[in-house]
């Protein structure tokens, strides 16, 4: 068994200091996915990768029983937990400058133009992305892949082990729901 297992069975059993131990043994790669996803929304926001590493740990404090099986899944709930500070950071700025106007959003693939160009598109994006993974789980995914990480119609094909036409129509597909729901 991994340090890193213990320390998340420890977590689950609810010992207090398992979570400042596992922590400080991952920060280094929380840090880095801090970094990433700040990279990804742009300059918008006025979080620096430590802040935004340490609002993460005061909200895994703050969600009480953490119940995970591995470094791997315990990773994922981190990039979560990442991305829902970014947004609510950018709903909270939004709020402060109610009254701007909001923009028209394109969805293409040209991700370092597109995404991130203020607060208001990172919360309508986000929102519109969870209305999407209602409907239908796998063009949210698609979009992720494409729209955000930037992937070839054949690399998503790959990954999710479908074949490229169905990708092209679930792009395709996404775009559209997409499209109308930015325009709410």
């Amino acid at each position: 068994m991994s340090d890193v297992t213990g320390l998340l069975q420890r977590l689950a059993a609810h010992d207090e200091t398992a979570l400042n131990e596992l922590f400080e043994r991952l920060y280094g790669d929380i840090h880095r996915m801090a970094r990433a996803r700040l990279a990804e929304n742009g300059p918008i926001t006025l979080l620096n990768p430590t802040s935004l590493a340490h609002e993460a740990y005061l909200r895994l404090h703050g969600a009480g029983r953490i119940d995970l099986d591995c470094r791997g899944r315990f990773m994922a709930y981190v990039s979560q937990v990442l991305r829902s500070v970014i947004v609510d950071f950018a709903r909270k700025r939004g709020a402060e400058r109610r009254g701007g106007g909001i923009g028209r959003i394109t969805l293409n693939t040209d991700i370092a133009e597109s995404v991130g160009s203020d607060d208001e598109d990172i919360v309508r994006i986000d929102e519109a992305l969870q209305e999407l993974d209602k409907s239908d789980p796998r063009l949210r995914q698609v979009v992720e892949m494409r729209y955000f990480a930037g992937l070839s119609h054949a690399e998503i094909a790959e990954s999710l082990g479908l074949n490229e036409r169905t990708v092209r129509r679930d792009w395709e597909r996404a775009r559209l729901l997409l499209a109308v729901s930015l325009k709410h």
